[in-house]
């Protein structure tokens, strides 16, 4: 029986999730893994050539690109294992992580630790600053101002970048990215809250697994390889659009619709604005384009974002 169920969601993920899934065959408890592989309607080669003896693979076909949240779960349900690890298929893990990572859970016998991020360096060997604090609602608005970069001592930034991430501790959120969690408490909390397409929603969950009195913990002696954005990078317009309305939704989930939607006017008013302003002083023609693009989405999806705030309350959590 398989004492882990991995759930990679894929997308035009190309080489990096024949990698990824080389690294997991070569994990010292390969043989207690079971992988998941939930293609969200490729159309590139991604998918070609990853069977693999070493792993108990399986895989499942959407017909649309139905998003992180809804394809995570789809593959938590195929499986039956105690622990559940939601992987990106850009992550390389070291042969000895999640072991690792398992031990985080076994070593607390009261249960306490629900879910449990690893170190995730970048190709030349750096620690990615990646646990992330709870935003504040006044922090969510001054973000879109950038203070968060201008004055960081005043408006703390989202992610813990003040902190080197070499100490084993308790966070607000480890990414999804690499987000192992029992399952029991998965199916209890109902798994990825589905109204977020990408991004947000492995915050949603940490802060639901802490709100349920249990822990979230990064663990820094397991680690492992993270390409970043290997999935997304071809689609910046796409991208930031995506982020900002699920920090809208996620505005709404934990402070209210009205919040909310004042949170996206200033989205709209301000950072699209400044983004676009940098975007033509500084950066290369194509992601010029590309960011023009992604606020010009932004601002034409405004409309149907805010009425899907009164239409479709999650209530406060």
């Amino acid at each position: 029986m398989a004492l882990i169920d991995i759930v990679i969601v894929n997308w035009n993920s190309g080489r990096f999730l024949r990698e990824c899934l080389t690294a997991l065959a070569a994990s010292s408890i390969a043989d207690r893994l079971k992988v998941v592989v939930i293609d969200n309607s490729s159309d590139d080669s991604s998918l070609c050539g990853i069977e693999t003896a070493t792993l108990a693979l399986s895989i499942i076909y959407n017909a649309s690109n139905r998003g992180f949240g809804v394809a995570s779960n789809q593959g938590a349900r195929a499986g039956s294992a105690p622990f559940i690890l939601f992987l990106n298929p850009d992550v390389n893990v070291d042969s000895d992580s999640l072991e690792r990572a398992l031990k985080s859970f076994t070593e607390s016998r009261d249960s306490s630790v629900g879910a449990v991020g690893i170190r995730l360096r970048d190709k030349a060997g750096g620690t990615w600053r990646s646990c992330a604090r709870r935003p504040t609602a006044a922090a969510m608005l001054m973000r879109t101002l950038f203070l968060d970069r201008v004055a960081p001592r005043i408006v703390a930034p989202h992610f813990l970048v003040e902190w080197d991430h070499c100490q084993t501790r308790q966070v607000d959120q480890v990414i999804g990215a690499f987000l192992m969690i029992r399952r029991d408490l998965f199916e209890r909390l109902g798994g990825f809250d589905e109204r977020f397409f990408l991004y947000y929603e492995d915050l949603d969950l940490c802060l639901r697994v802490r709100n349920s009195d249990r822990q979230v913990v990064y663990v820094a002696d397991a680690a492992a390889t993270h390409a970043g954005g290997g999935t997304t990078s071809r689609i910046k317009d796409r991208r930031f659009c995506h982020e900002a309305s699920s920090r809208v939704l996620f505005a709404g989930k934990y402070y209210g619709a009205s919040f909310a939607v004042a949170l996206a006017i200033f989205i709209a008013v301000f950072e699209v604005p400044i983004r676009a302003l940098q975007a033509l002083l500084a950066r290369p023609t194509e992601d010029r384009w590309a960011t023009l693009r992604g606020g010009l989405l932004f601002w034409c999806g405004l409309p149907r974002l805010v009425r899907s705030l009164y239409t479709r309350r999650a209530g406060r959590v």
